[in-house]
Order: structure tokens, then C-alpha cells, then sequence
């Protein structure tokens, strides 16, 4: 016998003791005897003492006393296997939040060594779990329905218990919210008993494949169509266990029309739509044969009514949406799938399915739905607008039914969320790309025309002195001419089309160089607050070009803060923005279960508002050139574009999204910024601080240029103005005169300027042609896309690049410098 915590039974004398105790107890009774002279009283007295022993030993096997237990440290190995569970992730944490002991399951959702707390839950979660651990400690449980892991598609719920005997450990136990296919485990079910009883109800099941073939079966259907339920019909063609008469009438192909005829109802399990995943097409249908002889008063062939409860808990129990109404269109009935499908689980089902779409497509569901209900067996499927998503169309399927009294139209539809998710990120993407490439275009042509109004403008100014009348407007022309160019800069950096000199630098020194103006620009009503994580990573980028998108991130974080003050009257508001790094590993990454980001290691910058945040409708959208919601006027709509440009030119990510508060409302904006971490060589790249100084050209001679432009005015002023510099300029409008008059040999020139985009033979086909003849000749290319993209697709020796568009003094600057590296030609 075990002994328990909180007493102990006490040992028995050992026996030689006994002996010794008993000759007392004899001896002392014959003394007795013989004093006395009375063997009544010897008799007495060895009564009263035999008494007196047996009570001194209950005494002693009744007495009770604190156990001493012997200390040491709980064996926790033995919980983590009894609470090991492949479906369950389960922990146990201690009131300083230290992860005691946890099964496997946690450690490969959450991570080894991870508290829950700790774990890298969604804004939301994270609060909702904090809550949670509270009520625990003070009510002994909590629950939460939903948690979810930023950029992750796995969905938990959570039970969190008090535990232990002092009460000092929380048990929590995460169960994975899975989202099954409408079909999943159905075939079980058909097989199973679910489909005895409903073959014994006179409703036979078969889940049959888009090709026909039978994948599961009912045993009574496959009795009625062998006449053995022990025959197995998976592999079989479906159609050929039916006949039908020339009334249209269905009948198993074994009874024939001596058989009680069948209605055939067909449930698609996905429904089919433009834009599916490949793997829909695989997706089986649901065939529901119907005895027409079932039921109570005649059956199908009567009124029918007896039957609509049967079907009524067949499709309740389908995980496919499903519902019924009668021929006047009401609603009959809904399963607790199409429910959750619409969006009514709370609000319950409406009388018309009209009633559930925007008032745009009202009338043609309800003209759908008499026209099934009214007219002979037909299936087909629409799209509409749900009334509570009105941006995204679902597919309802719809199938006219006969035979079941009052039902006569078949509604199903499933839920797409991830497909209305995958298919939004798929779209933005796309027209993301495609307004990338327009922008390009855009700016590339515009650069044209703006080279040559700001070289005529150069020109202009030489031939005119400050005081002339039209010295002033000269300037204007050419001032308003560079602030378009800068409008096109930015429209190359939406398109990664611009010029970088990337370097290999820490993110924290990007963010201490522009603090002191960052803290300017917002004023004494935002606090500027600024957090870095240990460890970061370097990341290679433009030092210029981070700046000006921390600049511009925090330039629109200000106007949002002040709009919302405005918008909220507030006189006495205060703002704050967080500037913030983080080290993201590639198992992060991985945990994220991001469809774009691939697994590596990130430096993330971090820039946060309390503005309000971003409207719904609005987040796609706010990457665009031009968009802007700000008054007009009051912005270009190329900020975020241009932060956009840069991320994505720099190998990075950006992404927004809206930061809430305990209360669940929006409280600000947060974009994320996710640069790979470099690890390689310091590139071989001329930094900023080179480029600060450019040293003055030493060149002072002449020299034969082939000029080849195919824009009219950009050739015109490039020439005029190298002419005017003492160069000998000679010409070509397109790639083949170019290379014609270096065929020629008349001139024997010592460098070529070339535009890169021209019709026929652009300017590389022309540069490679050329150099075969003349190998060493240096050649300088002109073009309004980015040198590093031209230098990856153009792989030549000895080639220099100026960018569109350019003043008369940076094209002749760059001539010389091209030339006095050449030594003169």
C-alpha cells in the first residue's frame, strides 16, 4: 500500500520485543496471584492489562502525521510525452513566462524555446493571447477562437488553463483551424454508415469524378445496380448503371422500367468558374438518386412533402454550401456551409435569394431561380455580388428539381476566400507590372523632348546676358523643363528604371543620417520615435535613395497625422512616428508563408503612424503614380510610387497595412520594408561621396564624334552644341547610318555618341557591328533608362553613359571627360 501525501501508518514492534512484552505481562500476573492468595484477582488484573496493550497498539496504528517528502526538480519529460499530440501543440508556461516543458507539435508551429507570448502572432492575436493569459491566472481558463501569424495562412485556436499544485503553471493548447476541401472525408461518409442510413431512407449516394467514373458509392445503390452490396462500383462508369425511358424517366439499368423510377439530383462540389485553380477540374460532383416511391401518401408523384426533411439532414450534413426554395423563389432551407458562405450566420437566411446580393444583380438572380423552379430539370451558374462584399463576385450554382414537392431550385456555392485572396494579389501584381512599363515608356519619350528644350535653353543663354528681357523667361523655361525631369526621374523609379549606386551599408546609419530632418518635418505635435534591433544584417542600396524613401514615408505619415487631427477636431492632438529595424530570419520567413517573399534572410525598416490608418478599398491602390488622395494641388501621387521603385529596383519588399488597437479600430498605418541581407563583397560601385566632387575635364582638344540620334531635336542640339565645344561632328539619324558612315572610312573618329532605343538597328546592335572593325573605339550611350540595367544587357568594353535628359554643359563636360580617359583618342 502506497502511502498517501498526507499521512503514514505506523510500523509494527519487532518481534523479539513482542516476546519480551508478553513474559512481562505473565510474570507480573503470577506475582499477582500468589501475593494476593486470590486467582480472581491475578485473573482481573491480566484482563485489565491485556486491555490497557491492545488500546497503547490502536493508538499506534491510528497515529497520523505530516509525511516528508523528498525534494528534488518534477521530471518534465514525463508531461511532454503524455501531452505529445500530432494535432495539438501544447506548452506549459510558469508565471515568469518561462517555457517549462512543450510537445513536438509546438515546437515545429511556434519554434523551441518560444513562449507563447513570445510567439510571432498578428497585431490582433497577439492582444487577444495577452487577455487570454490574464483571465487565465484569475479565472483558471480562457479561450480564443482565432489567432493568426502575420503572413502565414494557418489559422489556431487556443484553451489556456491554471494549473499545478500551487497554482503557478498555464497549460495552453493550440488546435490548428483547418480549412477542408467541400469534398474531404465525403467519400468516407458515402461508404460508411452515414450511407446505410440513407440507402435505408430510399436516398442512394455516389461521388463521381469529372470523367464519369464512380468514386464512392452507397452499398444499397451498389445492390440496386448489381444486385450485391458487397460489390464495389468505384472505377465504374456512372452512367451505365442508369437508363432512362422516352418520358425521360430514370431507372437502374439492372431493374430496367420494372424498377421504381429515380430522380437524379447533381451537386457540383466545386463550382466552376474563369479563373480556378488547375485542380478544380478534378473535383468530383455529388449524384443523389432519389426513389420516387418514398415517402408517406404517395410519394414523389404526390405532394412530397414527407420527403423534404430527409433531404433536409442529407445536405445538413454536407460541407458544401447548399440550399432549397420553393417555385415561387422562397427560401426552403439552407445547411450551416451556405450560411457561413453568404455571410448570414448571424443574421440567419432572408426570405428571397435575392435578398442576399447588391441591388445591381437582384433582378436577375430572381429571374434565374423562377426560370429553374418553373422550367424542365437544368443546372447552370451565375455570378453576383454578395450584399456584404460587394468587390469580389461568387458563383452560385443552381439546379432545377423535380419530384421533392415544394423544393424545386438547388442552390450551392462555396467559399473562395483564399481564391478571392490569391486571385487579388495575382491582379495587383499584374497591373502593377503593366503601370510599370507604361511609366517607363512614358518617361523615356518624355526625356527626348525634355533634352532638347533644356540644350535649346542652354543655347539660348549663351547668346543672351542677365538683364536681357528675355534672359528671365529663358530661365523659367529651362527651370520648369528640370522639375519635369525630376517628375520622369520619378516615374523611372516606379518602373526600376533609374540609376542607382548601390553600397553595402547598415540601415540604422541610412536612419540617423536623416533623424535631425525627419524631426524638422514633423513639428512639435508628433513624436518621432526611432528603435533598432541587435544584429542587423547589411543590406547593399542606394544610400540617396533610402533616404528619400524614409523621407517620403515620413512625409505622408505627417499629412495622414495632420488629416486625422483635422478630420477629428481635435486642437490639442499628438501624433507619433516610429521609425523601426528588425533582423527577419529565413525561418521567420518560412513561418510567414509568403507566396512572394522568398526564404532568406531580411533587414526590415519599419515606419509607423497613429494617423488613422488606410482605407480598405485604398491599400491596392496607393502604389500607383498619380494616385493621391490628398486635395488637389497639394500632391504629384508619385511619393509612394517612387519609395515603391526603389524597394523593388533595390531587391526588396514593401508592404502596407493598417495597425489596430485594443479595441479592435484602426489606430495607424505601418509600412514594412524587407531588404535581403547582403552577403557578399563590397561591390565594385563608385560610392556618393565620389560623385560628390566631380573633378573638372582636362581635355582641351577637339576631336571627330559620330553623333547617331533618331529623335530630330535631340540630334540637333547635341550637335549644336558639341559643335560649339570644337568637336567635328558628323551625323546619323538611325543604327545603319551610323554604322554605314564607320564603313565609309572617310573619317576616322575617335569616339561615337549613340542613342540606345532607335528603329531598325538601335544603338548596341550598331556598337557591336562597329566594333569588330574597330575594336578599341570608345562609345557613349545616351538613354533615359537606368545605366545598371543597360550595362546587364549590354555587355561591351570600353562603354560610358550618359543620362536623358541633359543640359548643353553636361553632354560637352561628358564628351571631354570620355575623351581625356581615352588619352585623346
Amino acid at each position: 500500500m502506497t502511502p498517501s501525501d498526507d499521512t503514514t501508518i505506523a510500523r509494527l514492534p519487532p518481534l523479539p520485543l513482542i516476546a519480551g512484552v508478553l513474559g512481562a505481562c505473565v510474570l507480573s500476573i503470577v506475582l499477582v496471584g500468589l501475593v494476593g492468595g486470590e486467582a480472581v484477582v491475578a485473573i482481573a488484573y491480566g484482563g485489565a492489562l491485556v486491555a490497557f496493550l491492545l488500546m497503547l497498539l490502536l493508538a499506534a496504528r491510528l497515529r497520523t502525521g505530516p509525511v516528508e517528502q523528498e525534494a528534488g526538480v518534477p521530471d518534465w519529460s514525463v508531461t511532454a510525452a503524455a501531452v505529445e499530440d500530432s494535432k495539438r501543440a501544447v506548452a506549459i508556461t510558469d508565471r515568469a513566462n518561462r517555457l517549462i516543458c512543450a510537445n513536438s507539435s509546438y515546437e515545429d508551429w511556434f519554434g523551441e524555446a518560444v513562449p507563447p507570448l513570445d510567439v510571432a502572432f498578428a497585431s490582433k492575436s497577439s492582444e487577444r493571447l495577452m487577455i487570454a493569459a490574464r483571465e487565465a491566472w484569475r479565472d483558471g481558463h480562457a479561450r480564443v477562437d482565432l489567432l493568426t501569424i502575420e503572413g502565414v495562412e494557418k489559422r489556431f485556436r487556443l484553451d489556456v488553463d491554471r494549473a499545478g499544485r500551487g497554482e503557478d503553471y498555464l497549460v495552453w493548447r493550440f488546435g490548428e483551424i483547418v480549412q477542408e476541401r467541400s469534398y474531404d472525408g465525403l467519400a468516407e461518409r458515402v461508404e460508411g454508415p452515414f450511407g446505410e442510413v440513407m440507402s435505408r431512407a430510399g436516398l442512394e449516394l455516389a461521388m463521381v469524378a469529372p470523367d464519369g467514373i464512380v468514386q464512392a458509392a452507397t452499398v444499397g445503390l451498389a445492390e440496386r445496380a448489381t444486385g450485391d452490396a458487397a460489390t464495389s462500383l468505384v472505377g465504374m462508369e456512372f452512367v451505365q448503371l442508369l437508363r432512362s425511358d422516352d418520358r425521360d424517366r430514370i431507372f437502374f439499368a439492372r431493374e430496367g422500367q420494372q424498377g421504381s423510377p429515380q430522380t437524379l439530383v447533381h451537386v457540383p462540389l466545386e463550382l466552376q468558374r474563369g479563373n480556378r485553380a488547375k485542380d478544380a477540374d478534378q473535383a468530383p460532383s455529388l449524384m443523389l438518386l432519389i426513389d420516387r416511391t418514398v415517402g408517406i401518401g404517395g410519394g414523389f408523384e404526390g405532394n412530397g412533402k414527407a420527403a423534404i426533411p430527409q433531404l433536409e439532414a442529407l445536405l445538413a450534413a454536407l460541407p458544401l454550401g447548399l440550399a432549397l426554395t420553393d417555385r415561387d423563389g422562397r427560401f426552403l432551407f439552407a445547411n450551416a456551409a451556405f450560411l457561413r458562405a453568404v455571410e448570414r450566420e448571424e443574421q440567419g437566411l432572408p426570405q428571397f435569394p435575392s435578398d442576399l446580393v447588391v441591388r445591381e444583380d437582384k433582378a436577375a438572380i430572381a429571374d434565374t431561380v423562377r426560370r429553374f423552379a418553373k422550367g424542365a430539370s437544368s443546372s447552370g451558374d451565375m455570378a453576383v455580388h454578395l450584399a456584404g462584399n460587394k468587390e469580389e463576385p461568387v458563383s452560385i450554382g443552381l439546379a432545377g428539381i423535380r419530384g421533392l414537392g415544394d423544393a424545386a431550385v438547388l442552390l450551392s456555392i462555396t467559399d473562395s476566400t483564399e481564391e478571392k485572396r490569391l486571385r487579388r494579389q495575382v491582379a495587383q501584381a499584374t497591373k502593377m507590372q503593366a503601370v510599370g512599363q507604361l511609366a517607363g515608356g512614358v518617361a523615356h519619350d518624355f526625356n527626348n523632348v525634355l533634352t532638347a528644350i533644356i540644350g535649346y535653353c542652354d543655347l539660348m543663354l549663351l547668346r543672351h546676358t542677365p538683364g536681357d528681357s528675355d534672359y528671365d523667361d529663358i530661365q523659367q523655361i529651362k527651370a520648369n523643363s528640370n522639375r519635369a525631369a525630376s517628375l520622369t526621374r520619378q516615374l523611372l523609379a516606379f518602373s526600376r528604371q533609374q540609376t542607382l549606386l548601390p553600397v553595402v551599408l547598415q540601415l540604422p546609419d541610412v536612419v540617423s543620417e536623416v533623424s535631425q530632418l525627419l524631426k524638422r518635418l514633423m513639428g512639435d505635435k508628433i513624436e518621432f520615435v526611432v528603435r533598432h534591433d541587435r544584429e542587423l544584417g547589411p543590406v547593399r542600396a542606394d544610400p540617396q535613395q533610402l533616404e528619400q524613401v524614409i523621407i517620403n514615408l515620413a512625409v505622408n505619415a505627417r499629412d495622414a497625422m495632420q488629416a486625422h487631427a483635422a478630420k477629428s477636431g481635435k486642437q490639442d492632438w499628438k501624433g507619433r512616428l516610429t521609425l523601426a529595424t528588425r533582423r527577419v530570419s529565413a525561418r521567420d520567413v518560412r513561418k510567414m508563408g509568403s507566396d512572394i517573399m522568398p526564404a532568406d534572410d531580411y533587414t526590415v525598416l519599419i515606419v509607423q503612424d497613429t494617423g488613422g490608418g488606410i482605407p480598405q478599398d485604398l491599400i491596392s491602390k496607393i502604389f500607383e503614380p498619380f494616385f493621391t488622395t490628398k486635395e488637389q494641388g497639394k500632391g504629384t501621387g508619385l511619393g509612394l510610387s517612387t519609395v515603391y521603385g526603389i524597394v523593388k529596383q533595390s531587391n526588396g519588399f514593401i508592404f502596407a497595412d493598417n495597425v489596430r488597437g485594443p479595441d479592435g479600430n484602426t489606430t495607424g498605418a505601418r509600412f514594412t520594408i524587407y531588404l535581403p541581407v547582403h552577403s557578399g563583397e563590397l561591390p565594385a560601385v563608385m560610392r556618393r561621396e565620389e560623385e560628390a566632387e566631380p573633378k573638372a575635364s582636362e581635355w582641351s582638344g577637339g576631336g571627330k564624334l559620330l553623333l547617331v540620334e533618331d529623335e530630330d531635336m535631340v540630334r540637333a542640339v547635341a550637335e549644336r552644341a558639341l559643335v560649339r565645344a570644337g568637336y567635328t561632328v558628323t551625323t546619323a539619324s538611325d543604327g545603319e547610318e551610323g554604322l554605314a558612315a564607320i564603313a565609309n572610312g572617310s573619317d576616322n573618329f575617335d569616339l561615337i555618341v549613340s542613342d540606345v532605343v532607335m528603329p531598325a538597328m538601335d544603338g548596341p546592335a550598331m556598337a557591336r557591328a562597329i566594333r569588330r572593325v574597330k575594336p578599341k573605339i570608345p562609345i557613349l550611350f545616351m538613354s533615359g533608362y537606368a545605366e545598371e540595367q543597360l550595362r546587364n544587357d549590354i555587355d561591351i568594353d570600353n562603354m560610358y553613359f550618359i543620362a536623358k535628359p541633359f543640359s548643353v554643359q553636361q553632354i560637352n563636360a561628358k564628351v571631354a571627360d570620355v575623351l581625356a580617359a581615352q588619352g585623346g583618342g
